[in-house]
This record gives structure tokens, sequence and C-alpha cells, in this order.
């Protein structure tokens, strides 16, 4: 018997913290009867149902690599009506984002309705190395870069810094181009950073996941993750 948020996970149906939300919200029925407890464990032939949809136990998993534009929101849906990450892609498969990228930031994203796989990944335990590059409005000195390089205190937690180095200055307009990398996962974290130091981020992308890159895809494309791909994720994690 397993626990009911995460069977659905498996299915592929939502991730584990959405599974949560549904059966808080007694939208999941099992054997035709409501369940609003989280924890509650099925078993295998248990009748599973969301919406009075009955989910797919034969679902084939799927794994997208998305170059994210701007202007896109890492959802399923927008009650604004904005573009969604999952309406870039061409499938009939209910895949989500694997974390988020802001409105404005751009770059690679990964899309799965694996949940097992999304929950492997956003796990805080998984430190999976993230390169941004980031457009910023200062020349760094000495100082600022110094600070980077020991790590920067976010609401009382350390960011630690694993590289950095300036891409490009601009003298005249007072901008940089930064690359950095980190195996944080807190939301907004590289914009927290900058502004921690008085620094307004103007541009930001996601440029690598680990050993993933953008290579070869423009903004709005995806690719399939290869097999071999998926497995070395998996091969990442920590124990």
């Amino acid at each position: 018997m397993e626990r009911l948020q995460k069977v659905i996970a498996s299915y592929g149906y939502a991730s584990r913290r959405k599974a949560e939300d549904l059966i808080r919200n007694g939208k999941v029925l099992v054997n035709g009867k409501v369940i609003t407890e989280l924890g509650t464990k099925v078993e295998t032939n248990d009748i599973i149902s969301i919406d009075g949809v009955i989910i797919n136990k034969d679902v084939k998993h799927e794994y997208y690599l998305l170059n994210k534009p701007r202007q896109v929101i890492s959802s399923v849906t927008d009650k604004e009506g904005r573009i969604t990450v999952t309406d870039l892609i061409n499938t009939d498969a209910r895949i989500y984002p694997v974390g988020r990228l802001d409105y404005d930031t751009t770059g690679l994203i990964i899309l799965t309705n694996d949940g097992d796989f999304a929950n492997m990944l956003m796990h805080p335990s998984y430190e999976v190395e993230k390169t941004y590059v980031a457009k910023i409005n200062k020349i760094l000195d000495k100082d600022d870069i110094n600070k980077l390089k020991k790590g920067i205190v976010i609401d009382n937690r350390k960011v630690d810094i694993k590289r950095f180095k300036v891409r490009k200055k601009d003298v005249e307009k007072n901008t940089s181009i930064v690359e950095l990398t980190i195996v944080e996962g807190r939301n907004h974290i590289v914009k927290k950073i900058f502004e921690s130091m008085r620094i307004d981020v103007i541009k930001l992308s996601r440029v690598s996941y680990a050993f993933l890159t953008l290579d070869g895809l423009k903004s709005g494309e995806y690719r399939k993750l290869s097999i071999k791909e998926i497995k070395k994720l998996y091969v990442l994690k920590k124990c």
C-alpha cells in the first residue's frame, strides 16, 4: 500500500504537492468515496478518480527540456489567460513544470508527467548545479566579487555560489553580464542575491541544469529528454 498523493503523482496526473491540494479540496475519490485525509493509503487495484475522471494507470511518462521565453508562466494554467510553458509543448499528456522560472526569466526548464521524477528533482536534498546568466545595472568592483564568491545570506540562510565570473562590462551604460552557478532552488533566489547588494537584475536566463544545456534550442523550442539523460539525472540524486 502507498500514500494516495504519491500514487497520483506516480501516475503523472500532477505533482505530489498539487495532488495534496486536490485531496484537501475533495477532488479525489477512491473506489467512489471522497478522500480528504492526507496520508490515506491505497492498494494497486483501487480505483482512483479526480474530478470524475479515472486515472490511467498505464500512462506513458514523458520528459521535455524547454527553452522558456520571457512573459511565459511556469505553470499548467493561468487565471489571467497568459501563455504557460505547457502551451508551448505539443503533447496530450498532462505534463507540468519541474520547479519554476519567473515570468520575465528565460531559459532551461524541465517538464514531465512523471511525479516521482519531478519530486526527486525538486527535493531540497537534490543539490543539482544550475547556471544563470544575468545582466545587472552595475560594474562590479572587487568587494562585490569577493562577497559573491564567499556566499550571500538570504533570509538567514547562506547561498553558496559555486562559480562566478563576469562575462562582459559596458562602462558607458554601467551594466555587466555575469554568470553564476548555484545549487539553490528557492524562488527568485538569483534576484534576491543581487537585491541584497542593492543591484538590479535587468535580464536573467538559466542556461544549464546539471549537465543539461540549451544547445540547439532557440527561445520557445523544446526537445524530449533521452533515456540516457533521465537515468543520468537519477544517478545524481544524493542519498
